[in-house]
């Protein structure tokens, strides 16, 4: 019966033809973005090339720019102190065009509190306690780290201790009172390291853009042990205008009255945009080219559904559910041969057109691109057997493929463009999940769009959705058939 199926769809000019211009339409449309993709940076030296991603311990593109007052710490201690209040400022869109439009307020993931790092070399391994803008005291280290502590917003100590290899992190209301907000293990870390206090803050987030924004936070009652030499002050991280000697955005640090007011902005953390171009962006046009696909698996049932030939078979022909499930093997698997064609193609080839014209490229180890080449593969599957039962469903070839389009098509463009993301949670097109190069990190804030990167739902979840919905909508019209025809 599948040889059968099997040839009656390859015997079918159209079929195959929709198949391959299902592959010719995505291969297409991201060699065209990777080809037009061209990425510039305004450094210190003028225009040019941007520089490679600065990548973590590892391997993920990280953003490390903040201000920094430390000391070197030699072998065991700790720093404590409290951190009396934090402000900020942030950028808004300009109301009067040429006028800066700046007011007062700090975004959710500001930071500010106690630090303690191999080196000041950006990209090396840290760990740090601290109070955000609107998350409370966090526990973060190696930049794709997280630990929640308290719900505090106000005042709040904070306490950093090293014993070796190990760092632990706490924080108490009153000062006396202790609670650990979090322990890690820090590899390798060397005798000596930079331990203090810092700030930082990303920009302010909207219409898929960032704005500068800064934070300031005074740090009182300051304890340090194991250190006791002079505060030395950096900003970590800060870039040069365009002639090359003046700070952009720079931080700094006011002693005032046994406080310590230390202002910063940019980030620790993940560069989920910032870090260069992703390889799922070579799929950008992946749902337009299932459209194809999906009219191929509708057809390939209604078709013969109108001859007759898949209805209530006399005993001697194969029963219907049979041949429905037949036609649904058949279809799963040019789908996802045409899938893996496709996929194995425009990643890798997108890719290498990216470097070429020498754009920064989101790090992407092996494991995560076969992820992403495997899974669109997967996912052109069940997109074609969901699209084959519902044509099974609903009888009517037209009715079937609007139905398909409307959930695995429609929803993907409009989280493209940013509207409707939550239709990733519970559309079929929550598949297309799988095909996420660089993680959606809790402890950084995107725009709610493809382009951004943002996917509600972990890969292998969205996938599942996907399947669940083909599964379903194949075994119902399956339980259907075996009703309709009694052995």
């Amino acid at each position: 019966m599948l040889r059968a199926e099997w040839t009656r769809f390859r015997s079918a000019r159209g079929w195959v033809l929709a198949v391959a211009a299902s592959v010719l339409v995505t291969v297409s449309l991201g060699l065209l973005i990777a080809g037009g993709a061209r990425t510039t940076c305004v450094t210190g030296k003028g225009e040019g090339p941007c520089p490679a991603p600065l990548v973590g311990p590892d391997g993920t593109a990280v953003k490390d720019k903040y201000y920094f007052v430390h000391q070197p710490l030699k072998g065991n201690g700790s720093i404590t102190a409290r951190v009396s209040g934090m402000t900020g400022q942030i950028r808004l869109p300009d109301a009067v065009p040429g006028v800066r439009n700046i007011k007062e307020g700090v975004v959710p993931w500001a930071k500010a509190g106690l630090l303690v790092r191999q080196s000041l070399k950006q990209g090396t391994p840290y760990a740090a306690v601290m109070l955000t803008g609107d998350h409370g005291v966090r526990m973060q280290y190696n930049y794709v780290h997280d630990v929640a502590g308290g719900p505090h917003n106000g005042p709040q100590w904070l306490r950093l201790t090293r014993s070796g290899d190990t760092i632990t992190g706490q924080e108490s209301d009153d000062g006396k009172t202790w609670t650990e907000v979090g322990t890690v293990k820090l590899t390798g870390l060397p005798e000596t390291v930079e331990i203090g206090l810092f700030a930082t803050s990303p920009g302010a987030l909207w219409d898929m853009a960032k704005a500068f924004a800064s934070a300031t936070a005074a740090f009182d009652q300051i304890e340090l042990r194991g250190a006791n030499g002079s505060w030395r002050r950096d900003d970590v991280g800060v870039s040069m205008e365009s002639d090359g000697k003046t700070p952009h955005h720079p931080g700094g640090v006011v002693e005032s009255g046994g406080k310590l007011i230390v202002t910063g902005g940019g980030d620790i953390g993940p560069a989920t945009v910032e870090g260069g171009l992703r390889a799922d962006l070579m799929l950008i046009g992946g749902a337009v080219g299932l459209i194809p696909m999906l009219v191929a698996a509708v057809t390939f049932f209604t078709t013969e559904h109108r001859r007759g030939l898949i209805r209530n078979s006399p005993p001697a022909e194969p029963h219907p559910a049979r041949l429905l499930v037949a036609k649904a093997a058949v279809v799963g698997v040019v789908a996802s041969v045409a899938g893996l064609v496709t996929s194995g193609v425009v990643v890798p080839a997108g890719l290498a057109m990216l470097r070429a014209n020498r754009n920064p490229i989101q790090p992407i180890t092996l494991g995560t691109e076969l992820r992403v080449i495997v899974g669109y593969a997967a996912l052109t599957a069940a997109a074609a057997v969901l699209a084959l039962g519902l044509a099974a469903l609903v009888k009517r070839a037209v009715v079937a493929i609007g139905l398909a389009i409307a959930l695995v098509v429609v929803p993907y463009l409009l989280a493209t463009a940013g509207l409707a993301p939550w239709l990733l949670v519970i559309t079929p097109a929550a598949g297309f999940a799988i095909t996420q190069s660089v993680p959606t990190f809790a402890h950084v804030d995107v725009d709610p769009s493809l382009l951004g990167g943002y996917y509600p739902l972990p890969p292998w979840a969205g996938l599942a959705v996907t399947w669940g919905y083909a599964a379903f909508a194949l075994g119902i019209a399956i339980a259907a058939y075996r009703r309709k025809v009694p052995r």
